[in-house]
């Protein structure tokens, strides 16, 4: 018997998306978020997550949304991506969706060579399509390391704060 593929399942706009469930840390709804001065359009800033910084990734931006308005659904998916934590702001979050690999079309056989080569597959699920996703793609490796500039300089930024308050 196929062994199920296990996704937490969002949604960005009408579609929803699924990351493998080993990637996910936390769900969490939308905190303050502090801007990080000369970041992408797409990085909303970082958050202090029980006392470590994580950048914020609008995965809706991102994804090119034109519209959208912020509201009690939106949802920030924590996930682990190599050795960091990153936040991704998504418009909802939904349950741990399991897909029969026999119910998931290859990238290739949907999407043009190179067009979306972050969608690692689309899953059918119950009359609905499921998008799978690759992190790795979606964020390159230079926007990686531009989050974890953002990242450092929020935590010094809040470490000499502090300081100071003493």
């Amino acid at each position: 018997m196929e062994k199920e593929l296990q996704v937490v399942g969002f949604r960005i706009g009408r579609e929803t998306f699924g990351l493998p469930i080993s990637m996910v840390r936390e769900i969490i709804r939308v905190p303050d978020i502090t801007a990080v001065p000369n970041a992408p359009h797409y990085i909303e800033g970082v958050i202090n997550l029980r006392g470590r910084i994580i950048p914020v990734v609008d995965l809706r931006k991102r994804f090119g949304e034109k519209s959208f308005e912020p509201n009690k659904k939106n949802r920030v998916v924590v996930v682990e991506l190599e050795t960091r934590a990153i936040g991704l702001i998504v418009n909802s979050a939904s349950e741990v969706l399991r897909i029969s690999p026999s119910e998931i079309e290859e990238p290739n056989n949907v999407f043009h060579e190179g067009e979306l080569d972050y969608i690692t597959g689309v899953g059918k699920l119950k009359g609905r399509l499921v998008m799978l996703l690759d992190l790795n793609r979606i964020l390159q490796r230079g926007e990686l390391k531009r989050l974890d500039e953002a990242a450092d300089s929020a935590a010094d930024v809040l470490t000499a704060s502090a300081v100071r308050s003493f």
